[in-house]
């Protein structure tokens, strides 16, 4: 205990200076930054029987996979986005859209869910979409337009109260001015480079012109890298529309992340993509681009004034590619080591809806990668309804996969026995 204290003192100094940081925090920040009781004591936790849960695992029935992959609900949990599995294996945190964060336990470690409540309930979060752990188990939750830091979440989560910093405190994630409604579900991962990455989409469908310098200084349309301690904030990627999945390739530690593309330009264009970044500060395209090398409306007439990379993948228009997670267990196939596993969400305006699935991505020695389904059965093609739409994957410490679902609310796991020969 007394090390642990320690090591939580000191993230309290190296977290960007905490308490004044925290100052005139509106919320319960300043005292769970100082270890201080909030007399906030009850929690919410979600009912993960009954009959809800049963139509769950009806419609999991559907989705098929690969010989010897299995499908499993793991948790029914509310609006769960991107997923942040603890390095102790202790727990998952879900993170949401809306002002939750769960806390995801299986304490009799049978691979189901015994325990889902929300993390930090005396906090108050919004669109708490991203959480990501460092290797030494501190907990980064990127919102809207903060960064929160938790130095012993898998510790302190029993607790309503945690010992919580900011990282990037509240309106200095973006300027207040350029909050926006869409496209505002973060993501961040830590790199190779012990350094956190931050995508930031834009709130456009295609970035106006008067925006373009602001956003290049800022960030928005583009990936952030800064410091655990909160310093050294540069602008890593740019060119991107809304990037809301992200990972390091496990070998080259090379930056892959996922990109959702312009609306409105017919129902097979523009691709989705994946891409692959090699250098800091390269671009990928975005305004002049709408997806691959398909020229935007309102800038096709318009010189392209960067060295724009293409994607590494195209992916079919409007599916709605979200988070992803380079695979490093055992439990799968040889084949499937180090190849990505992405969620797409679904599109949304398509006249005939595809997506609501999870692909897999190999990438070979030269970095050429391919792409195919490797989960599906969410989208009714009969009726064109969604029974599920996949966000995000994250890896358990036993070499199976999550797959969280916003719309069904819930967490499923895949695991895999080789068939009987």
């Amino acid at each position: 205990m007394t090390r642990l204290l320690s090591t939580i003192a000191a993230a309290a100094l190296v977290a960007g200076a905490a308490e004044a940081q925290t100052a005139n925090v509106p919320d319960n920040l300043d005292k769970l930054s100082n270890f201080q009781k909030t007399g906030v004591t009850e929690f919410t936790f979600v009912e993960q029987g009954g009959d809800y849960a049963d139509g769950i695992r009806a419609n999991l029935e559907r989705v098929e996979m690969p010989p010897g992959f299995k499908i499993e609900l793991y948790a029914v949990a509310p609006d769960a986005r991107h997923m942040a599995v603890g390095p102790q294996g202790v727990v998952t945190f879900v993170g949401t859209r809306k002002d939750k964060v769960w806390a995801v336990t299986d304490r009799n470690k049978d691979r189901v869910a015994d325990e889902v409540k929300d993390f930090a309930p005396s906090l108050t979060f919004s669109i708490p979409n991203g959480p990501c752990f460092s290797k030494d188990g501190f907990l980064y939750i990127a919102e809207q337009n903060r960064v929160l830091l938790f130095p012993a979440a898998e510790f302190f989560y029993e607790s309503p109260d945690v010992a919580a910093f900011n990282l990037i405190k509240k309106g200095e994630l973006i300027p207040p001015e350029e909050e926006s409604f869409n496209h505002t579900a973060r993501v961040c991962k830590i790199g190779p480079d012990n350094k956190i990455y931050i995508s930031l989409g834009q709130p456009f469908n295609v970035a106006p012109p008067e925006k373009l310098e602001l956003y290049g200084q800022v960030g928005i349309g583009g990936m952030i890298r800064l410091n655990l301690d909160g310093t050294g904030r540069e602008v890593y990627t740019y060119g991107i529309r809304n990037s809301v999945g992200h990972d390091f390739h496990p070998v080259t530690g090379e930056l892959w992340f996922t990109d959702n593309q312009v609306d409105g330009m017919g129902d097979d264009i523009p691709p989705g993509e994946i891409n692959r970044q090699t250098a800091v500060g390269q671009h990928f395209g975005h305004p002049w681009y709408g997806g691959g090398d398909v020229r935007t409306n309102e800038y096709k007439d318009e010189e392209v004034t960067v060295d724009a990379v293409m994607p590494a993948v195209e992916t079919v228009a409007h599916a709605a590619d979200l988070g992803m997670d380079f695979y490093t267990g055992s439990m799968f196939p040889a084949d499937y080591k180090n190849a990505i596993f992405s969620a797409q969400h679904g599109s949304w305006n398509r006249t005939t809806p595809v997506g609501a699935r999870v692909m897999v991505t190999k990438i070979d020695d030269e970095g050429n990668a391919t792409t195919e389904p490797f989960a599906e059965g969410w989208l009714d093609a009969a009726t064109g309804e969604y029974l599920g739409r996949p966000v995000d994957v994250a890896e358990l410490p036993d070499g199976s996969i999550l797959v969280s679902d916003d719309l069904a609310g819930a967490l499923y796991r895949i695991s895999y026995e080789a068939p009987a020969q």
